[in-house]
């Protein structure tokens, strides 16, 4: 047989390989697309807590069920109660939000602090603002919050109704992140190998690091959260601000969705202005201050620890991440671009062989 005869041959052979793979990769995509959001999830976790997992082990002689348990219990302790508490207490505080805005209609509100107007950036249009709110009369000032209210209770009816399946949604990634850790060296070898085979060695490579990438922006970005929320959530209380454990409970979202506190502590000092507590509003004023500036400090220090990569690369990804696929973007941007960098990197360092000879 001629090399013509077995042209063709070749040429169906592998159009028909390439199609059946591409059928065969849709459909294993089909049915896991269920599972495709708790399996990214429990990804993250078990890459997260890894480390921590194989000390814990040694701690306790290398017995892997029971470090698999503890490990799933502080999971469920540290993640999942706190999330459906703080989702709670919003979902039952709804109904009390509206009544709460409501009684504002009666309130005498003060006009804005003398200093206000001495502020550089936006304090005159603050003061006139302010003036122009405390101005309007009961109906005025109800027509103005109510289509706030009437979208802001929208959303915690729409979030309400979803709680059984965030709660399940939340249970399943914990399964198979227990799972994951488990079998984790089968899965860490896994990942190694096929990332090895598609790009040698800088794809695994391109694999460690985007281990440690994980862990790095996880680290960040819950860790920062988690402090910006408790600085916040200790104004709140300290000052008196009605409401404390629900806006805490907000608090803690914005911050895990990088929003930031300013949502919450902004209004909560101009409460306490409007309130004629100068004072308690001065200290809140402080307390937002350092919760909104520590970000700026805290994040990169944490995130640094977990990857050393440029910030502006971290950062990108985390951003465009979120806006590209939500809260778990904020994982999968800067793996993505961590990977890409990584590999490009390689091949830009990569000599040829015309440039070895010069």
């Amino acid at each position: 047989m001629s090399v013509s005869d077995r042209a063709p041959a070749d040429i169906t052979h592998t159009t028909l390989s390439v199609l059946f793979l591409a059928l065969l990769i849709v459909a294993t995509f089909w049915v896991l697309r269920p599972f495709v959001t708790s399996i990214l999830w429990a990804t993250i976790v078990g890459v997260a807590a890894w480390p921590f997992f194989l000390r814990l082990e040694g701690w306790l002689g290398g017995r892997r069920g029971l470090t698999v348990a503890i490990v799933t219990a502080v999971i469920l302790v540290v993640v999942f109660v706190p999330v459906t508490l703080a989702f709670t207490v919003i979902v039952k505080n709804a109904r009390s939000v509206s009544t709460g805005i409501k009684s504002l209609e009666s309130t005498a509100l003060p006009g804005p602090p003398s200093w206000i107007e001495q502020v550089p950036v936006g304090g005159e249009w603050i003061a006139e603002h302010w003036r122009a709110f405390t101005a309007l009369d009961a109906q005025q000032r109800s027509a103005l919050l109510t289509p706030y209210l009437q979208r802001g209770l929208q959303w915690f009816a729409i979030k309400a109704g979803s709680v059984g399946a965030m709660l399940l949604h939340f249970l399943l990634t914990t399964i198979i992140a227990a799972i994951v850790l488990a079998k984790g060296e089968v899965a860490r070898d896994g990942i190694l190998r096929f990332a090895e085979r598609l790009a040698g060695h800088q794809g695994r490579d391109a694999a460690v690091l985007a281990g440690r990438t994980i862990r790095g922006v996880v680290l960040g970005v819950v860790g920062t959260a988690v402090i910006q929320t408790a600085i916040g959530s200790v104004g709140l209380f300290i000052t008196g601000v009605p409401g404390a454990p629900l806006l805490g409970a907000v608090m803690l979202f914005l911050c895990l969705a990088q929003i930031g506190p300013v949502p919450v502590l902004g209004p909560a000092v101009g409460w306490l202005y409007w309130s004629g507590s100068t004072g308690w509003g001065t200290v809140m004023l402080v307390i937002a201050v350092a919760a909104i500036a520590i970000d700026n400090i805290v994040r990169p220090l944490l995130i640094k620890r977990g990857a050393n990569l440029p910030l502006l690369l971290i950062f990108a990804g985390v951003i465009g991440g979120l806006i590209a696929f939500g809260v778990i973007g904020l994982f999968i941007g800067p793996v993505v671009l961590t990977v890409t960098y990584t590999l490009l990197g390689a091949w830009v360092a990569r000599r040829g062989p015309d440039e070895a000879r010069l």
